[in-house]
């Protein structure tokens, strides 16, 4: 665990534990919702055990981010490892992110928490994460989080 602050980001989804542990942990679910709005992913490697990795590649597909990448100097594709430390069905997941895409700051990881609670109208997530290295970043971490975890709510809406 590193000792850089946590943030904590939480949701509530009318849906059952399996269903929002199936779009944490397999390639199709991630695939349907993982990333912010404007960016699709592409899972090339999946070992859902601890010590195991998940492999994918983030492109930018709306013109407002493919702007904000070329000017940040960032390329449209980026891929992107992280891996799992703790891997507790329908209940908990962990995995260490490598931040490795920042022009002109040495790689760093992020731990990250994913917990899954069974409550009278659905799950309850909590999602605890590390700041990064700026508030900057910290600040447009949360914000592709935040995007991330409304494509996620929308995506199990829809499947009601």
């Amino acid at each position: 665990m590193t000792d850089r602050p946590k943030l904590t980001l939480e949701r509530t989804f009318k849906t059952s534990l399996e269903e929002v542990w199936e779009l944490w942990t397999t390639r199709d679910g991630i695939e349907s919702w993982w990333g912010p709005e404007g960016f699709s992913v592409a899972v090339s490697e999946l070992d859902l055990r601890p010590g195991g990795e998940l492999v994918y590649a983030m492109s930018a597909t709306e013109p407002e981010q493919m702007a904000y990448m070329t000017k940040a100097g960032m390329p449209l594709v980026t891929e992107h490892r992280l891996t799992y430390t703790e891997v507790n069905p329908v209940r908990r997941l962990a995995y260490k992110y490598m931040v490795d895409f920042i022009p002109g700051v040495e790689p760093y990881e992020v731990d990250t928490v994913i917990e899954l609670h069974e409550v009278k109208d659905g799950v309850r997530m909590v999602l605890t994460f590390d700041r990064m290295h700026d508030d900057v970043w910290t600040r447009l971490a949360v914000m592709g989080r935040e995007s991330e975890l409304g494509r996620l709510d929308a995506l199990l809406a829809a499947r009601c």
